[in-house]
């Protein structure tokens, strides 16, 4: 029996998109011009986020390549066959299905869809994702080729939401809000950790399922950290009981077709120390301070440089653990991170209209000093052209967050 290394199937028809055709096109034909501004014959991107924005179709690997390759005249997916053909459902553009039977059959499938008679002079490929192994086997095959890195550009493009994007963004900052509402209800002292994130989550899942009732569901989860858990911002949940007096980090995280949102709180149970009381008012200081300074025309840097000015006069600088915000949008932060957009020294973008970033401040106090934990605040603004508009409700702060059930 003669096995293909690889060919296209049609299974099913088109899915529903989160997006319209027209929004898909927009964002290719950005990608031809930085292509076409760039001397880039083609372009192979590699990486779950580029796909995911520019074609609709999120992957899940699980050891195997993954790839678009974008012409001036065509968008491909390709694919492993393990996936059959739900990467063509689920995708604005075509696809090509690449089998298992050969070792390199992926490299195949992109010859296949650009062609040997006429070789690219140059490819843009993502420098931060890219393999060096992909890049060598290419290198093979078309050896004259100069690879141009393309990453920076379409980070650069994802940083701006459309209209569309923004709804979407929305969406989930009130999907997350519904999500900490239910956690509050069960936290007391005996519940643990994993219980109670459990209940947020589902929460959050049956709305997404109910706003969206076409799209597909993965990775919405729930970090709800007590005690010694709350140092560090991205810790698991985990089988801990609460218990009276504990500080908590409620983390919520609902992810619509790839867009992740997020709602960040500290609480206390029941009753909260002096020292501890102190720490927090002085990172809530800090968050209505970063919330008024977020603003079309400001640097990232700027912000960074007041903020660290007020924890030093509250006496806390010395205890922040990362920067005070990053963008949202396409699976970002989580799996793509949109790194030109982030509110660190070390960045100096300015901000703009449609932009959607968070403000995030966070101090964490070592085990044995008083007020020993992790405090953060977190909301999503997105700036308009005529201001900003916080787009999370959640209250915070010690008179809304000592939680007594």
């Amino acid at each position: 029996m003669d096995r293909p290394d690889f060919f296209e199937l049609k299974n099913g028809e088109k899915a529903k998109l989160p997006f319209t055709d027209k929004e898909y096109q927009n964002r290719v034909s950005k990608v031809r011009k930085v292509m076409s501004d760039n001397d880039m014959d083609i372009a192979i991107l590699t990486s779950m986020h580029n796909i995911a924005y520019y074609t609709g179709f999120i992957y899940c690997s699980f050891g195997r390549p993954y790839g678009c390759v974008v012409t001036q005249e065509k968008i491909v997916t390709i694919s492993a066959n393990i996936d059959a053909s739900q990467p063509w459902r689920r995708s604005y553009c075509d696809n090509v299905i690449y089998t298992d039977w050969k070792r390199d059959n992926f490299l195949r499938a992109i010859v296949s869809i650009i062609g040997r008679d006429e070789p690219p002079k140059t490819i843009g490929i993502e420098n931060d994702h890219v393999t060096l192994d992909i890049k060598d086997k290419l290198n093979s095959i078309f050896s004259n080729v100069v690879f141009k890195n393309i990453a920076n550009h379409l980070m650069k493009l994802r940083m701006i939401k459309s209209d569309e994007e923004i709804q979407i963004i929305k969406d989930g900052a009130r999907i997350a809000d519904l999500g900490a509402e239910e956690i509050v209800k069960h936290i007391k002292p005996g519940e643990t950790e994993i219980e109670i994130a459990i209940a947020g989550r589902d929460r959050m899942e049956r709305e997404i399922a109910k706003t969206y009732p076409g799209a597909e569901y993965m990775d919405t989860w729930v970090w709800l950290q007590s005690s010694i858990n709350t140092d560090g911002a991205h810790n698991p949940k985990t089988n801990r009981a609460l218990q009276k007096g504990d500080i908590l980090s409620l983390n919520t995280f609902p992810m619509i077709s790839g867009y992740y949102t997020a709602l960040e709180r500290t609480l206390f149970v029941e009753e909260v120390d002096d020292a501890s009381l102190k720490a927090w008012d002085a990172n809530v200081k800090v968050h209505k301070r970063g919330l008024e300074l977020i603003k079309s025309g400001i640097k990232c840097s700027e912000i960074c440089e007041e903020l660290n000015d007020l924890f030093a006069q509250l006496g806390y600088l010395q205890y922040r653990t990362f920067g005070y915000g990053h963008s949202f949008g396409m699976l970002s932060h989580f799996y793509g991170r949109e790194a030109g957009l982030e509110l660190r020294e070390d960045i100096d973008t300015v901000l703009e209209k449609n932009m959607v970033l968070s403000m995030e401040p966070m101090i964490m106090i070592p085990e044995g000093k008083p007020g020993a934990g992790g405090y953060r605040e977190h909301d999503i603004l997105v700036i308009k052209e005529d201001g900003v508009e916080n787009i999370t409700k959640f209250p915070f702060g010690p008179e809304k967050n000592i939680i007594k059930n």
